[in-house]
């Protein structure tokens, strides 16, 4: 009989985006702390922290797991400090301890002197709130609400990984803001309901990006990375299989011209081909991984406040290429699922957040619940 060898997978992670640019961007003296649920066994740990877009070193004084009542130092080389030079991340060594599926771990870090929080993403959902806290609480417990404060913002952390049984597995979901909100949380909890205990879920998104363009003024830099700096970096992921793209409503509704935004021209509007070839672009890119690729349609707009007739066009062409093409291993109709039947172009309006562009928790859940059996195996 071979024995099967233990190996890395992911059950936790984040894309890295730009920061919004702002006085306060440094911080000094304060430690950052973030849930990670583990959705399967395993008897090593590492964590991986990443300043890529980041324009001077990041120190982390020291790092922490917290998990079963311990607290467990983390270490890069050796070292307690450990220090991520710009534009580039690190992989701590293997933390060696048992984890039990459906437990929480914590990782706290804490940052020492002046430190420029440029590396970071905007995520939410029912697993997705960490906290920072004044002074070096990386092996309190129970740290004050005194002290600290709840934050959605992930700050240099970007993956968790476990050595575990070669059965578990992950699946990535890439896209915008709307895949960095609620619904692959959702999915998580859903795998955990139904039955699906060798799949993690791991969450590459974030807000205001576009598959073509990026903003390069200080204004909107924090809308995001284009596709050809994001994909390469986000989607290779320890023991991923699968890649879920939801991307593509930004590079329609953002350009509205110089005389009304001067940073937002309509030459930044693409046709719909350099849309569709962009995402192609994708999908190469995930096949060279050795991943099996699924598109979510875009979701409907009607109500959005640069809505129109011209969009929602280029907005169903491109729809209509995911529902049609043999590019791909599947579809994820989003579209279909949000809809409102008697008004197509807007959403159901339990599924509409108020914005008619985001998804409301109840629309982020059937989302969650739109994703096929065959995915979560």
């Amino acid at each position: 009989m071979i024995e099967q060898t233990n190996r890395w997978v992911s059950i936790w992670g984040n894309a890295v985006s730009v920061a919004e640019n702002r006085p306060e961007r440094y911080a000094k003296n304060i430690t950052i702390r973030y849930p990670v649920l583990i959705p399967f066994s395993g008897d090593a740990v590492r964590f991986t922290f990443d300043n890529y877009c980041g324009t001077e070193p990041v120190t982390l004084s020291r790092i922490t797991c917290y998990y079963n009542g311990v607290f467990h130092p983390v270490l890069h080389m050796g070292e307690r400090e450990m220090t991520i030079p710009a534009g580039q991340k690190i992989v701590t060594d293997s933390l060696e301890i048992n984890v039990e599926a459906g437990k929480t771990l914590y990782v706290s870090f804490y940052l020492a002197d002046f430190t420029l929080m440029r590396s970071v993403v905007f995520t939410c959902g029912p697993l997705s709130e960490g906290l920072y806290a004044n002074g070096d609480e990386t092996e309190n417990a129970d740290i004050s609400m005194e002290t600290s404060r709840q934050t959605h913002l992930f700050y240099f952390l970007s993956n968790v990984s476990i050595q575990s049984h070669p059965m578990n597995r992950a699946i990535v979901c890439y896209g915008d803001s709307i895949t960095a909100q609620d619904w692959p949380d959702y999915l998580t909890l859903r795998c955990q309901k139904e039955g699906f205990h060798h799949t993690a879920v791991i969450r590459r998104a974030t807000s205001g990006s576009r598959i073509l363009r990026q903003y390069s003024c200080l204004t909107y830099e924090s809308y995001g990375l284009k596709g050809s700096n994001r994909f390469d970096h986000e989607v290779p992921t320890d023991g991923a299989d699968t890649v879920i793209i939801q991307q593509g409503i930004n590079d329609i509704i953002h350009p509205v011209g110089t005389d009304i935004n001067v940073f937002r021209p309509m030459s930044d509007l693409p046709a719909v081909e350099e849309l569709i070839d962009g995402l192609k672009t994708y999908i190469r890119q995930a096949r060279s991984f050795g991943y099996r690729v699924y598109v979510g349609t875009l979701l409907p707009m009607g109500g959005w406040r640069t809505d129109a007739l011209f969009r929602q066009e280029m907005r169903h062409a491109y729809n209509d290429f995911i529902r049609t093409t043999n590019l791909i291993d599947g579809y994820v109709d989003f579209d279909m699922a949000l809809r409102d039947p008697e008004r197509p172009d807007w959403f159901l309006p339990a599924y509409d957040s108020g914005d008619h562009l985001h998804p409301s928790k109840l629309g982020y859940e059937r989302m969650a619940q739109e994703i096929p059996v065959e995915l979560l195996k």
